[in-house]
């Protein structure tokens, strides 16, 4: 069956997130309670989804190269988007990653006391991706990206777990995307089964959540559809990961989400990153 090969030092696998940065997402994210913008949302989804990627590779002699991952921008520019030490580069290993963040911030944290209450614990959150909000959508520009990297990276690979594209975005591409540039991405493959394509639009409007959908009737317009059928199905092994969160899907569920709120963001993001059993 595809989509089952183990992730290891020797077949990592990899991911590529494109993170839609043009004028619109300085406008507040559906559902936040506090009118937190969408730039800053995504940008502590994609923060927090990296930290969580090096604790699931963190052995007892530091952090193994299970994955290379990349994070892209497109707004005024389609470029790499990750900051500090790591500005300008696209594909990286994640042992570099975890040992190379821009900053890290001090946050609160509210968690359970134990005996009926909460408290306020203050974190350290690295930060590798910092909101930016400038520009139109070149969302075909993007995608045409993500394939010129994967290319080369699944001919070099061709024994592992394929890749995973998560694009994030709150609006119309404005270039000619999305549809025959993420038609050739999902038609890259490697040995275990073609790159995975998951997208997930955010809205400012307070309409319903729609999350790994098996079709596209509740969605509110033509773009949001589109999204849809560019996304892919996902593979029974991801069906399985979501039913161990109590996740139940439908076995023609997509990898698509409509309007999530951040936890919801989050978790979609995380289920996506569970590809397989690390070695």
């Amino acid at each position: 069956m595809p989509y089952t090969a183990e992730i290891s030092r020797a077949n990592p696998s990899c991911f590529v997130f494109l993170i839609d940065q043009s004028n619109s997402m300085v406008e507040p994210i559906a559902g936040s309670a506090e009118g937190k913008r969408k730039c800053d949302s995504v940008a502590d989804a994609i923060n927090r989804l990296l930290h969580n990627l090096i604790i699931k590779c963190a052995r007892g002699e530091g952090v193994r190269n299970f994955y290379d991952v990349a994070v892209i921008g497109y707004g005024a520019q389609v470029a790499p988007a990750f900051s500090g030490p790591l500005a300008g580069r696209d594909l990286v290993p994640i042992a570099e990653i975890a040992n190379s963040p821009a900053q890290v911030e001090e946050r609160e944290r509210v968690m359970d006391d134990g005996a009926g209450g909460t408290l306020t614990k203050k974190v350290k959150f690295p930060v590798w991706f910092e909101p930016i909000a400038k520009g139109t959508t070149p969302m075909g520009g993007a995608l045409s990206l993500a394939h010129h990297l994967l290319q080369d990276w699944v001919a070099r690979h061709a024994s592992s777990y394929p890749p995973i594209v998560i694009n994030i975005t709150d609006g119309e591409a404005t270039d000619t995307g999305p549809v025959p540039q993420a038609e050739a991405l999902r038609n890259l493959t490697t040995n275990d089964g073609a790159v995975l394509l998951f997208n997930c639009h955010i809205s400012s409007k307070p309409l319903k959540p729609v999350v790994f959908p098996e079709s596209d009737a509740e969605l509110p317009d033509t773009f949001a559809m589109t999204l849809f059928q560019v996304s892919s199905s996902l593979p029974e092994s991801l069906l399985k990961l979501a039913a161990s969160e109590n996740v139940v899907l439908g076995p023609k569920a997509r990898g698509f989400a409509f309007n999530a709120h951040l936890m919801e963001l989050i978790r979609f993001l995380d289920i996506g990153t569970r590809a397989s059993n690390l070695r």
